[in-house]
């Protein structure tokens, strides 16, 4: 690609309060699965980054946690911790809001910590598909905070085009920050940890997933073409490592097969998971 002087590229930060839809709508702009996605708080526990290359410029997408107050456990200081981090040096703030959702705790904590920001901010409203979401007018209430308010549906792909022109329009001029082609910045490793913990949360009970994690051990291309990985479930506690295996290991089979196929599709190859449960009390205090 031949980039003109007037290439543009920047960094831009998705903030939001737990299941507004920021992860799916990463995934939506940059055209691919880069980030897990369930209708659980905290899916999403550190950030990832999506990359979008167009010809006139390229916006590198960073999908954070949302902001959870009052949970106790070790893990959630970490995560809030990591959100205020992701807001230092971007270019742009997407503040992604759902107007099903009435402001509550969470949502004003986090409008403070981003009307400090000097970078531009955007109200980023999803659902836009729900023509009666009850409280759309009082999130339309806080434009004085904004450069802007787009209203888009993650879900059905509405009003991304625009989402993205508004994007480019703030971005600094500059080169490439990632290779043409290139749609995320995360690991193989890292990305399959997020593929098989994103079925965690879908096949558990709600408390369960937050006392786990998955670490990949290894990940191994066969001569045959198949792609073997060796990965563990750490959870902390054995009753919670019951659970997750299930009657006859039914569960983690489950788990097994649907993260398998998903990797299978997405990575065009066979794939072997060689998926075990373990315990570890510690794992949240080494997050």
């Amino acid at each position: 690609m031949t980039l003109k002087t007037s290439y543009k590229s920047g960094i831009v930060v998705l903030v939001g309060r737990s299941n507004v839809g920021k992860s799916t709508l990463m995934n939506a702009l940059v055209g691919e699965k880069v980030a897990a996605v369930s209708p659980l708080p905290q899916t999403t526990r550190s950030p990832a980054q999506g990359v979008v290359t167009r010809a006139e410029g390229q916006i590198v997408l960073v999908d954070t946690p949302g902001l959870m107050k009052g949970s106790r456990d070790a893990l959630t200081p970490k995560i809030n911790e990591s959100i205020r981090k992701s807001l230092d040096g971007v270019n742009l703030v997407l503040y992604v809001a759902d107007p099903t959702r009435m402001i509550a705790e969470e949502e004003r904590a986090l409008l403070a910590m981003v009307r400090i920001l000097e970078a531009p901010k955007i109200l980023v409203m999803n659902k836009c598909d729900i023509a009666d979401a009850e409280y759309r007018e009082d999130y339309r209430d806080l434009r004085e905070d904004f450069a802007d308010i787009i209203e888009v549906s993650a879900l059905k792909g509405l009003n991304l085009e625009a989402l993205l022109r508004a994007c480019l329009a703030h971005m600094p001029e500059g080169e490439m920050l990632y290779p043409e082609g290139e749609k995320s910045s995360m690991s193989r490793e890292a990305w399959v940890q997020e593929i098989i913990r994103e079925k965690l949360y879908y096949y558990l009970h709600k408390e369960v997933p937050y006392t786990a994690t998955v670490r990949v051990e290894e990940a191994v291309a066969r001569e045959s073409g198949m792609l073997y990985i060796r990965a563990t479930v750490l959870t902390t506690d054995a009753r919670y490592r019951k659970m997750i295996i299930g009657a006859g290991a039914q569960r983690i089979k489950e788990i097994g097969t649907a993260a398998r196929k998903e990797l299978s599709t997405i990575l065009n190859c066979l794939v072997y998971l060689d998926l075990t449960v373990a315990v570890d009390p510690h794992w949240q205090e080494q997050f």
